[in-house]
């Protein structure tokens, strides 16, 4: 897979710039299809970083409703990348 196939957006919440300051680790949203050593090589060419190491998570599109129709939206992937010590992105 393609470096910039397999990182599709960096996640920016609370939550996440949290983790960022305290713990120096970013989220972002990946393709379904890559993984944990797919994540790591694509963040670290892309940011020119160093990867300690990588957690996934595949999240469940929620079901939503229009009306009396009903619908899901798409699932997706979550990785979260924690970065050596002297490592950062300037995601902000």
């Amino acid at each position: 897979m393609e470096k910039y196939s397999v990182v599709i957006r960096p996640l920016v919440t609370e939550q996440s710039t949290h983790l960022a300051n305290a713990k120096g680790a970013y989220a972002f949203e990946v393709n379904p299809k890559a993984n944990k050593i797919e994540v790591k090589q694509a963040i670290e060419k892309t940011y020119n970083v160093k990867v300690r190491k990588v957690r996934t998570a595949n999240r469940i599109g929620k079901i939503r409703r229009r009306g009396r129709l009903f619908g899901r939206k798409t699932n997706w992937k979550k990785a979260i990348v924690y970065l050596e010590k002297e490592y950062h992105i300037d995601l902000f």
